[in-house]
């Protein structure tokens, strides 16, 4: 029991200091020691005895000296990456209890992709809003491999997104939610708007907006027409862009490949219209994406909780 106290407090034993943190992550960002050093307001000498310091307590060199300044090795990537997430937790912190002490609950951010933003997010915000109206809630809409990014860096606190295959899953809990199915949408009145017994083979020479090369979407909407025996469409605009898409929709007789919850989402608005036709591909299960290694503050899991009760109107399951 001892050894492993030892072990996990070696920070203590090294009397690792809060400056030696702020050096890394400025080396990291200037590339030199004396733009690091005055930075962080200190003279040069000071700051080579702290980095010093650290290396000797490390008993691995963090940075190669260059005639130009200085590149982090590998034992140095590593300590940037964890100093970043301790002094992001420690602004976090004096950033709650800042919060606290002013009679609001604090911040929460979360991140979501497209389609459960939509469906989702707002009635669990709004039910969280009128529990604790001084909650600050962050929201960042990006793809999934952004947002991972961002809940490593400590910006954000929730996702709901989705995990790939190679994704680094190291730290991280994954509660599965739902599947995404797609569809293609138009603009109200598209003449293919109210076809019957619609085919691939009919929309394979249509203009299409979709998404990047690259993408998962991508490449399931090509796989979809080459199992079905044909060539996928070539007249192609690529883009993500909602607000371009919809604007473009409206003003031509292109289709587009959208997740069904995006085009329900502007179908009931009239803005667009879902075009009958089987598409017989869809995007693989999203969920709740926290970080293991950090527990949720007060505000965080207050809006976890909305998200979860939420979740039975909107998808028909209960999620504990």
């Amino acid at each position: 029991m001892t050894d492993v106290a030892d072990s996990a407090h070696w920070f203590l034993r090294a009397r690792l200091k809060t400056r030696q943190l702020l050096l890394l992550v400025a080396l990291a960002d200037e590339g030199n020691i004396h733009a690091a050093a005055r930075v962080l307001n200190m003279t040069q000498p000071a700051a080579s005895k702290l980095l010093k310091d650290l290396e000797d307590m490390l008993e691995v060199p963090l940075f190669e000296r260059l005639p130009r300044g200085m590149r982090a090795t590998w034992y140095g990537e590593t300590m940037i990456r964890h100093a970043r997430e301790a002094l992001a937790s420690l602004n976090q912190a004096h950033e709650e209890l800042t919060a606290l002490k002013a009679g609001r609950y604090g911040q929460v951010g979360v991140g979501a992709i497209t389609s459960p933003a939509l469906a989702l997010l707002p009635s669990a915000i709004a039910m969280v809003k009128r529990e604790q109206p001084s909650l600050r809630v962050v929201l960042e809409i990006e793809t999934s491999p952004v947002l991972l990014q961002h809940l490593r860096q400590g910006r954000l606190d929730i996702l709901l997104a989705r995990f790939f295959a190679e994704e680094d899953k190291t730290n991280l809990r994954y509660e599965p939610l739902t599947s995404e199915p797609v569809c293609a949408v138009a603009r109200p009145g598209h003449p293919m708007a109210g076809a019957q017994g619609l085919t691939l083979a009919d929309v394979v020479d249509a203009s299409w907006i979709v998404p990047p090369a690259g993408s998962v979407l991508r490449h399931r909407f090509e796989l979809m027409f080459t199992e079905a025996g044909l060539k996928p469409p070539i007249d192609v605009i690529e883009t993500a862009a909602l607000l371009f898409i919809t604007r473009m929709l409206q003003q031509s007789d292109m289709l587009c490949v959208v997740s069904t919850e995006v085009a329900r989402y502007y179908a009931a608005h009239g803005i667009l219209t879902i075009v009958p036709l089987e598409m017989p591909c869809h995007m693989d299960d999203f969920g709740f994406i926290t970080r293991s290694d950090r527990m949720l503050s007060p505000g965080a899991q207050l809006l976890l909780k909305a998200l979860k009760t939420a979740c039975l109107p909107v998808y028909g399951r209960k999620v504990e």
